[in-house]
């Protein structure tokens, strides 16, 4: 499902418009964005937890040579699953 459909089907579910279910979910997609961007964690109970978390700088390899070459550390978002969300898919 891509962001057309979700945004179709929420509003087949409500008695929003697609204009407004749109608008609501790209909302709250910046606003989950800014909060992880600033290190506040983002919980959805039920749903689950965004959080930002940091990655050690590492070596790799470029799959074409075979080089090494030099990973810097990072920030990257997480996503942890809520048990609910897990036993839903299970």
């Amino acid at each position: 499902m891509n962001k057309a459909q979700l945004v179709e089907s929420i509003a087949k579910s409500t008695s929003l418009t697609k204009t407004d279910v749109e608008s609501v979910l790209n909302s709250s997609i910046e606003i989950i964005k800014k909060s992880v961007k600033k290190g506040d964690d983002v919980t959805l109970v039920g749903f689950g937890t965004f959080t930002k978390s940091k990655r050690k700088a590492r070596t790799g390899r470029n799959p074409q040579t075979g080089k090494e070459i030099r990973i810097p550390a990072m920030t990257v978002p997480k996503f942890r699953a809520g048990k609910e969300f897990k036993d839903a898919v299970r």
